[in-house]
């Protein structure tokens, strides 16, 4: 798969308040959010967000509460209108977009999947299901058809004729999930999706989207606010404060290269042998080796994993294949190192406190 740009964020800024212009213009001075709000009466939600989300991948933006990532997701489909900045999708630019244009592209070009699930309470699941389709004006049998089709996908089978109060919240979500497949969009919005869900639930909604995904590559924006879910679907992480991009990137890079005092506090309590993958870590060889080999492990394993096959002896080296292929060797004293976090990030991001 190439690494095509799918969608573009560039130069995004929202300001909420009377006069955003003029706030803008402030801010570009320089001005920061405390100050815009209590001088100037104007609330910065975005501030030069730039963002490029590769086709076929899931972006995921992640934060606290408030930091601005609702916001930025409702700019991609223009549920919420710009201050400035650009915001392209195949190279065309949203913000320029007429309500005809953007109806067009709302229907057929982008999903979206909502925390509190938003399924029409009279009618069937498989008319929740189909609805993008009958939206568009196609035919209802062959659209109830389709949906019916994701709703097996999603394991909803037999609930076609159900209605949304007789499921529980796990099987709602999923009804969700098989409206925006029904669309056949390339693009699926996803924002705080599986936030209301029991923790078992949940985890078994983010196995059943990366299940789907392996299949379907479909450019997914997640939003999240919860790191672990975030280091799970992530194939590019983005991490906002205060509306402003603090770090983005690979989850594996920023957990083990944080650059601000912010992310560290994020990461501190998570356990990272269970998230860092083998290709993280390893030495990226493709040279054989005249030392003794423990075995191989996949590139793509988790640390925790190889712990439990090497019985935590240090002593051992693993060659790292992908596909069959040697990409590296992993040395069990490597992989320990590697559950600490860097002298580096030490010294050069907690010394800022």
């Amino acid at each position: 798969m190439s690494d095509q740009i799918k969608i573009s964020i560039q130069h995004l800024y929202k300001i909420f308040g009377d006069d955003p212009a003029a706030a803008l213009e402030r801010v570009k001075a320089g001005v920061g959010k405390a100050e815009l709000l209590e001088q100037y009466g104007h609330v910065l939600g975005l501030q030069d967000i730039n963002v490029d989300m590769v086709d076929g991948k899931i972006t995921v933006i992640m934060g606290l509460s408030g930091s601005g990532k609702s916001t930025l997701i409702r700019h991609l489909n223009r549920l919420i209108e710009p201050t400035d900045g650009k915001v392209l999708v195949d190279g065309d630019d949203v913000i320029s977009y007429d309500a005809e244009a953007l109806r067009k592209m709302r229907r057929q070009r982008m999903s979206m999947v909502f925390q509190k699930f938003a399924l029409l309470p009279h009618r069937t699941v498989a008319e929740n299901a189909a609805m993008p389709l009958i939206v568009r004006g196609e035919n209802k049998d062959s659209a109830l058809q389709e949906a019916s089709k994701w709703l097996d996908r999603v394991g909803l089978q037999g609930n076609d004729n159900q209605h949304p109060h007789q499921l529980s919240g796990g099987m709602q979500q999923r009804v969700g999930i098989a409206r925006a497949l029904t669309s056949n969009s390339d693009i699926m919005l996803m924002d705080e999706a599986f936030s209301a869900l029991d923790p078992l639930i949940r985890t078994d909604m983010q196995d059943l989207l990366l299940e789907l995904q392996k299949e379907l590559h479909k450019t997914i924006v997640f939003i999240t606010h919860d790191l672990d879910e975030a280091l799970k679907l992530a194939d590019h992480l983005v991490i906002l404060k205060d509306g402003y991009i603090v770090q983005q990137g690979e989850p594996q890079e920023i957990l083990l290269h944080p650059n601000d005092p912010y992310i560290v506090d994020f990461i501190s309590d998570i356990n990272r042998a269970r998230v860092l993958r083998v290709r993280s870590v390893m030495d990226p060889t493709t040279e054989p080796l005249e030392t003794t080999l423990a075995g191989d492990v996949d590139g793509d394993t988790n640390l925790e994993a190889v712990i439990a096959e090497s019985e935590g002896d240090t002593s051992l080296t693993y060659r790292v294949v992908s596909d069959g292929e040697q990409i590296g060797v992993l040395d069990m004293k490597t992989l320990v190192r590697a559950l600490v976090p860097t002298s580096a990030a030490e010294d050069g991001v907690r010394g800022k406190y």
